[in-house]
């Protein structure tokens, strides 16, 4: 069976933020779908396939911070890339203490955001295969 392709996922409010971002990792080669919050990201079917997650961490209503956890509480794996204009080190702490590939305050350098998000994938890649191997050898 072939895998499918990869799908980077990015939460932000900022209506300004999204297409550039989608611009960015579209021209690095990466399908992408955007959401306006929380959510609207948790209404989306889960992809059935390699994928990260972009994810600002300031936002009304559900925060980034609330959807990485709930994301964790609910076995849902998926790599996470935070993004922020308001960092501090708890905050930076916290989110990698919960397994966040990167922490990355606006802002950013793209290259920084691109690193990022080929490690989240290249993580997931090996996760989603493993996973796919398992499920081909059960009985």
């Amino acid at each position: 069976m072939s895998e499918p392709s990869a799908l980077v996922f990015v939460v932000d409010e900022h209506p300004s933020a999204r297409p550039g971002l989608e611009r960015l990792l579209r021209a690095a080669g990466h399908r992408v779908e955007s959401f306006s919050s929380a959510r609207e990201f948790l209404e989306r079917p889960e992809h059935d396939g390699p994928r990260c997650l972009v994810l600002d961490v300031r936002m009304p209503g559900q925060s980034g911070l609330d959807l990485h956890d709930r994301l964790v509480a609910s076995g849902r794996d998926i790599p996470v890339i935070f993004i922020t204009g308001h960092a501090d080190v708890p905050m930076a702490v916290r989110v990698m203490k919960a397994g966040a590939i990167d922490f990355l305050s606006k802002p950013f350098d793209d290259a920084e955001l691109l690193g990022a998000a080929s490690q989240a994938l290249d993580r997931d890649r090996k996760r989603w295969a493993s996973r796919r191997r398992f499920a081909a050898d059960a009985p």
